[in-house]
């Protein structure tokens, strides 16, 4: 379909960056297996589309739940799907059923699962996040009590880490205490579990010890978590809308809700059509935002609404009713970037990314 005819907000998905990204982690990593993470919609750029264009490249997927997980399945794809967010009882029945992967915090989860079939599980271990797995004072016993389950299979032992892109020492320190535990799970109980623990600022800066699996999430979409590395990735999104009105305003005209900006002088300003309905931020407004129209910066004006926005094409004298204008990316020589739309809005590239709202069509290009 021609976005140039269909669409009123949409973002464009570089099939050949995404490939490029995960040959930067394959550098990174050497011969483990990468588990491509697509979950929140492949951070918002379309969980099948990603999973497709990269489904040759990669041996496993992760996502957050059960919903995600089918979608995978009723897409056609059949890689091992790890579920790296706790399942709720409801949802038990349906992962064994469809051979997913859950990951388990408990030995009752593990039990739990057991009763309802064979089943393979993500042993998690808690090294500081605070958020799932097992406490380091429980470690061992509840692997041995998990392992000795019958119906269940460990397929790998993984943990996660907190402050990867903002504590070195204490994200290495946090490495070897995982090395430690998983040499001492393969002492004390032997099989042909995996291990993994890198996310993508642990592939890109801790990466002496990669173990059998590495998670690939954000650097797959071409945004790095530590800004020194982003000259190696490459931004596979391009989200763009169009200009749907032009108008001449006078002198001391209130542009949005609340009046926040008054028009200097005589401007002429394009109205947009996107909005927060769409995913961007409100935040952004009267923060210094702009977008690109015919590879110049526009100013946003005012407020941001829900599906409409201002900007101000006054040095641009040939801007059209029906004009591509990026919201973010590259256009021309210019580029607005995730991380400046995140610093604008006080906020992380993840966030960003991730509330790009379905309305806004995904083209994979």
């Amino acid at each position: 379909m021609n976005s140039e005819k269909a669409y009123r907000c949409w973002a464009e998905i570089d099939r050949s960056a995404l490939r490029q990204n995960l040959g930067v982690v394959r550098e990174k990593i050497g011969n483990a297996e990468i588990l491509a993470v697509v979950k929140a919609n492949a951070y918002g750029h379309g969980l099948v589309g990603v999973a497709e264009a990269v489904a040759n490249d990669v041996k496993l997927f992760g996502v957050a739940n059960l919903e995600e997980a089918l979608a995978l399945r009723e897409a056609g794809l059949s890689h091992p799907v790890i579920i790296l967010g706790p399942a709720v009882p409801g949802e038990r029945a349906a992962i064994v059923e469809h051979g997913f992967v859950p990951t388990i915090s408990t030995v009752e989860e593990a039990e739990a699962f057991a009763q309802l079939g064979p089943v393979s599980i993500n042993f998690k271990v808690d090294t500081g996040m605070g958020r799932m797995g097992v406490p380091e004072p429980q470690w061992l016993a509840a692997f041995k009590a998990v392992s000795a389950l019958t119906n269940l299979r460990v397929h790998s032992v993984s943990t996660h880490m907190p402050v990867s892109n903002e504590d070195a020492g204490y994200t290495r320190d946090q490495l070897l205490r995982f090395r430690n535990v998983v040499e001492q799970f393969r002492k004390e109980v032997p099989g042909d579990y995996k291990a993994h623990v890198l996310q993508s600022a642990g592939t890109l800066a801790f990466n002496e010890t990669p173990h059998e699996i590495v998670r690939a999430g954000i650097m797959l979409y071409g945004i790095s978590p530590l800004p020194e590395f982003q000259k190696i990735l490459r931004p596979a999104m391009t989200w763009k809308t169009r200009i749907a009105l032009i108008r001449d305003m006078p002198a001391g005209h209130g542009i949005s809700y609340g009046r926040t900006f008054i028009t200097p002088g005589e401007m002429r300003v394009a109205t947009l059509s996107a909005g927060y309905a769409d995913g961007y931020p409100r935040h952004l407004s009267n923060r210094d935002a702009a977008m690109l129209v015919r590879g110049k910066r526009c100013p946003l004006l005012g407020r941001v609404t829900m599906d409409l926005m201002m900007v101000d094409v006054s040095h641009i004298a040939d801007a059209a009713v029906g004009d591509e204008v990026v919201l973010m990316g590259r256009q021309g020589e210019e580029e607005i970037s995730v991380t400046e739309l995140a610093e604008r809005a006080g906020t992380i590239t993840w966030e960003i990314v991730t509330r790009i709202g379905s309305r806004v069509r995904r083209v994979f290009v």
